[in-house]
């Protein structure tokens, strides 16, 4: 027998498997995985002092001589790990639906819309992505979008246990790299658009893209069900090669050759939109409290998810009822009644896109209050400034998480792209900022607090600091 197929029996037995030699305990089985900064091989010899009773690891990975474990050559150690963690968890015949949502922007509102609309379906739904871990009886804070890949099969040996049948998950590019999401068969997959992001790890657009891609292109099944924004670019580059694509759109007509969702928007005001839907021979509309019309295009890629599983227009009514996602241009209410939005924000396509949809509303004055990341693509830096001076009145310059860099240095790098401001204010401590952005607003005008989102923490030096927008906004106005 293969070895590895043989280490894969012992492992659907029981045996334990680790991808972090510390956790090494005798007997037990160590994944030598490739890191973005540092490669798992430089830990074997740890692995091995601590009892390791099997390595695996690339072939050319120098063993070294007279170690008493066995060495298991693989191509790839992450895609080890996620078929043996698959064999440990069992993970294949839990009869799971499991539907991925990548993009740029956008993952988590259709994420949590799919979570929505299926759950009132009848399906017991799990959710996997940026907020939160969670289905019906427990729920875990996220700490990154898509869980390693271990956590990953555990959390959803966990789902099935619980009586979940349909998981939504977040399926982040980095996730898809560095295959997090091995071993796992997706039923559906989503893209809902591809903009600059993340060019600090994957260089060019063509690498981000292609990372986006693999969702698709590499992960199995074959038969998934593969749903695409065709008014996106890249989105109609991958409905144009692959056969069989579900497109949705508001703009323009489908690109590929299989069936397409297509949406018309009725009225957008700040109380909300009204949407008609047509797919094949079916016609139907939708009235939802979300404003913008990226929401509308949210929502057109939650239905074509529903109709690609089976649902039947009437059933997507029930987005009707869902009143959106935490940090995603939610409003925080307060006692002075005033016009203030926390959003998630952070790079420049989003800004454009939630800035456009504000602007475009019955407000007098638009106010933004936002930064950029530290440790991140500094290239999209001027660009944010950019997409802030196209609709601000007053763009209010700060801190995001600056993590190792100085917070001045980043807004210095913002700075080229707010020459063409109206109104520019610079405070890199964000709290003092969201404070002068509230004094500077005036009766009828809007003030969007972009960025942090949901978050509840501001990463300063190796270290998260307690801070929340809309507890920041909620306290100054009480």
């Amino acid at each position: 027998m293969d070895p590895f197929m043989e280490l894969k029996s012992k492992v659907a037995a029981g045996l334990m498997v680790r991808s972090h030699s510390a956790q090494v305990r005798p007997g037990e089985v160590f994944v030598a995985m490739p890191g973005t900064s540092v490669d798992g091989a430089r830990f074997v010899r740890d692995a091995l002092d601590r009892g390791a009773g099997y390595v695996v690891g690339r072939p050319d990975m120098p063993w070294p001589k007279r170690a008493r474990a066995e060495f298991v050559p693989h191509e790839d150690p992450r895609q080890a790990l996620g078929e043996l963690a698959a064999a440990y968890f069992d993970t294949k015949s839990k009869r799971l639906t499991i539907i991925g949502v990548t993009g740029t922007n956008g993952k988590t509102t259709v994420a949590f819309m799919l979570e929505h609309l299926l759950s009132s379906a009848g399906r017991k739904v799990g959710l996997l992505g940026t907020v939160s871990y969670r289905w019906p009886g427990f729920a875990l804070d996220a700490n990154m979008t898509t869980p390693d890949c271990w956590q990953t099969h555990e959390l959803l040996s966990n789902m099935a246990g619980s009586g979940v049948d349909t998981v939504v998950m977040e399926v982040s590019s980095h996730a898809l790299d560095q295959r997090r999401v091995a071993g796992l068969d997706f039923n559906a997959a989503v893209l809902t658009n591809v903009t600059q992001d993340h060019l600090d790890y994957h260089g060019t657009m063509n690498a981000y893209f292609r990372a986006k891609s693999r969702l698709f292109d590499d992960v199995p099944d074959e038969d998934k069900a593969c749903v695409v924004n065709t008014d996106d670019p890249y989105g109609r580059r991958l409905a144009e090669r692959m056969p069989g694509t579900i497109g949705f759109g508001l703009l323009l007509p489908n690109a590929g050759q299989g069936p397409w969702l297509s949406g018309s928007m009725r009225s957008s005001t700040a109380r909300g939109l009204r949407l008609a839907m047509a797919f094949q021979d079916q016609r139907w509309e939708l009235e939802s409290p979300l404003i913008g019309r990226h929401n509308a295009s949210n929502l057109l890629a939650a239905q074509a998810v529903g109709l690609a599983l089976g649902l039947k227009p009437r059933r997507m009514k029930a987005l009707a009822g869902f009143r959106g996602v935490p940090g995603r241009l939610e409003r925080v209410e307060n006692a002075r009644g005033m016009d203030v939005f926390v959003d998630y924000a952070h790079t420049p396509d989003a800004l454009e896109n939630v800035l456009h949809e504000v602007r475009e509303l019955d407000f007098r004055r638009l106010l933004v209050v936002f930064g950029c990341g530290g440790n991140r693509d500094r290239t999209k830096r001027p660009l944010m400034g950019e997409a802030v001076c196209r609709y601000a009145d007053v763009a209010v310059l700060t801190s995001d998480n600056p993590r190792d860099e100085d917070p001045l240095a980043i807004m210095a790098d913002v700075k080229p792209g707010l020459t063409t401001c109206a109104g520019v204010m610079e405070e890199p401590d964000r709290r003092k900022a969201i404070a002068m952005a509230l004094n500077e607003m005036r009766r009828g005008d809007v003030c969007v607090i972009a960025g942090k989102g949901h978050e509840t923490y501001q990463e300063v030096r190796g270290e998260r600091r307690h801070f929340s927008d809309a507890e920041v906004v909620r306290e100054l106005l009480k």
